[in-house]
């Protein structure tokens, strides 16, 4: 596996909508909507760009320092 860039999504699953946009939008297509129910990044392919983060009609994402 390669290097894990230093940032990520993050998503509450809790507020998340399943609507799909932050897959649609993410460039690595790094989002994936689990069982319909909540976005789930695949996280050897997020680039902590906040693309998602930005674009996410219920704000349920953000973009954190990975730990």
């Amino acid at each position: 596996m390669g290097k894990l860039s230093p940032r990520h999504a993050v998503v509450d699953s809790n507020m998340c909508v399943a609507c799909g946009t932050c897959a649609d939008v993410c460039p690595t297509g790094a989002m994936e909507i689990v069982s319909g129910v909540f976005a789930k990044p695949i996280e050897e392919k997020c680039v902590g760009c906040g693309i998602c983060a930005k674009e996410c009609p219920a704000s349920a994402i953000r973009v954190e320092v990975r730990s």
